[in-house]
């Protein structure tokens, strides 16, 4: 058995969670048993285990302490960061925030929940153009959108402009009712998703309206070019070489572009090659670029994507 004892029974509640709902779910992300007796929690199961979740419990105990807000999917986020690397410092990652004004114009902030996520987000940090790289669920997007969102709440640039291309999943474009904006809408939709969580739904209309924030299929970015802008483009699988290599070239003075993309889940004809997948080899080690492999070790949607994301790489493996 293995024994830890807190200083601050104060901060317990938080620490344990509801009905002791963090510590239960320590207990079976570990593999362990865990009990406790007043300030002293103590731990049974594979020495290696046990002894990583008392680790894993002193850190999110001092995160506590530091004012962190502390969530039970936290606890599946930690245990999976120590245990990739015990020598990773939780407070280096979770204390690491993302300033934006959200819902209702509150200000709020956004943190990584994971190893990769943190090298993103300091990536993007870094870098003038980011490629993040990796499976569904992992952030690609979302973090992308926090940070400009926070990049033009700072000031640093003036507007935001998000793109992807509108490649058809076995199905036609000419089959969808209406004009040619009615049959774009639906490819561009996971980007208004992304916008909405994050601010409000009145908030991103104003924005839109007023052009801080333009929405746009790629093969609308030919010819432009975007100074002070944050630039996303999304679902970045899907492009061609040509179209990556138009994309890439539109940046303009202060400027930052990511590029996200799952260069598993390609739409694009079986005799034409991912851009991004050849981007890679194009660029890899060209200064001011940064790629971001992120992989099923960091996804934080349910916990079942997270499995099936492996269960699929062991198939195609």
């Amino acid at each position: 058995m293995y024994k830890l004892n807190f200083a601050d029974a104060a901060v317990l509640p938080v620490l344990f969670g509801e009905g002791g709902e963090h510590l239960q779910q320590l207990s079976e992300s570990a593999g362990v048993t865990i009990n406790t007796r007043g300030t002293t929690v103590m731990v049974e199961g594979d020495p290696l285990k046990a002894e990583l979740a008392l680790s894993v419990l002193q850190e999110l105990y001092d995160l506590v302490v530091a004012g962190y807000p502390l969530f039970t999917a936290d606890i599946d986020y930690a245990w999976r960061i120590k245990s990739a690397d015990a020598g990773v410092v939780l407070k280096e990652i979770f204390l690491d925030k993302v300033y934006i004004r959200g819902k209702g114009g509150a200000r709020r902030y956004i943190s990584p929940k994971s190893r990769g996520q943190k090298y993103y987000i300091d990536a993007i940090r870094r870098h003038d153009i980011v490629f993040s790289v990796g499976p569904a669920g992992t952030g690609k997007t979302y973090l992308a959108m926090a940070m400009a969102i926070a990049a033009l709440h700072e000031h640093k640039v003036e507007r935001i402009v998000l793109t992807r291309p509108a490649v058809e999943a076995g199905e036609r474009l000419g089959f969808l009712p209406g004009d040619l904006q009615d049959k774009i809408d639906p490819y561009l939709r996971p980007l208004y998703d992304a916008l909405h969580d994050i601010i409000s739904f009145d908030k991103t209309r104003e924005m839109l309206d007023k052009g801080i924030i333009e929405v746009a299929p790629l093969a609308f970015m030919r010819g432009r070019t975007l100074n002070d802008a944050f630039v996303i483009l999304d679902e970045a699988q899907n492009t061609t070489n040509e179209q990556m290599k138009m994309f890439l070239t539109r940046l303009g003075f202060g400027s930052k572009a990511v590029i996200t993309g799952d260069v598993t889940q390609t739409d694009l004809p079986g005799d034409r090659k991912s851009g991004l997948v050849i981007v890679q080899k194009i660029l890899n080690g060209v200064p001011g670029i940064d790629f971001c492999h992120l992989t099923s070790a960091d996804v934080v949607r349910h916990p079942l994507v997270q499995k099936i994301i492996t269960a699929y790489e062991l198939n195609e493996g």
